[in-house]
C-alpha cells in the first residue's frame, strides 16, 4: 500500500476547516469575520476561488464592497468581511482540490 498518496495531517486539517467554514456559512446564510482573523480569511479566500462563497469587505461606514478572488487572496487586516453563500448554484458534491501550500504560508 502506497502511503505517499495520503494527505499530510496539515492538508487533512485544512480540508476539515474549509468544509466546516463552508457548512457554517451555508447554515447561517452569512458570517461576519473580524478584520484581524487572518486564518478564517485565508480559508474563505480559497473557498471564494472555487466559487463556494462570496466575500464582502465591510467599510468603516458600513458600506459593503464585493471582493474578487485576486483581492481576497491578499488577506488584508484593515477591514472586516462578511461571508455568504455563492449566488451561483454550486453543488456541494464538488470536491475542494488539495494543493499543499495553496493560499497558506509555508511553515
Amino acid at each position: 500500500m502506497d502511503h505517499d498518496l495520503a494527505p499530510s495531517p496539515r492538508v487533512a486539517a485544512a480540508r476539515r476547516d474549509q468544509r466546516s467554514l463552508m457548512d457554517t456559512v451555508y447554515e447561517a446564510g452569512t458570517l461576519p469575520v473580524a478584520a484581524g482573523d487572518r486564518e478564517t480569511k485565508l480559508l474563505a479566500s480559497r473557498l471564494l476561488v472555487y466559487g463556494f462563497l462570496t466575500i464582502d469587505e465591510v467599510g468603516e461606514d458600513g458600506a459593503i464592497r464585493r471582493l474578487r478572488p485576486s483581492e481576497a487572496i491578499r488577506v488584508g487586516r484593515e477591514r472586516p468581511w462578511r461571508l455568504s453563500r455563492a449566488s451561483r448554484g454550486v453543488s456541494l458534491s464538488v470536491p475542494i482540490p488539495a494543493v499543499d501550500g495553496f493560499l497558506f504560508e509555508m511553515a
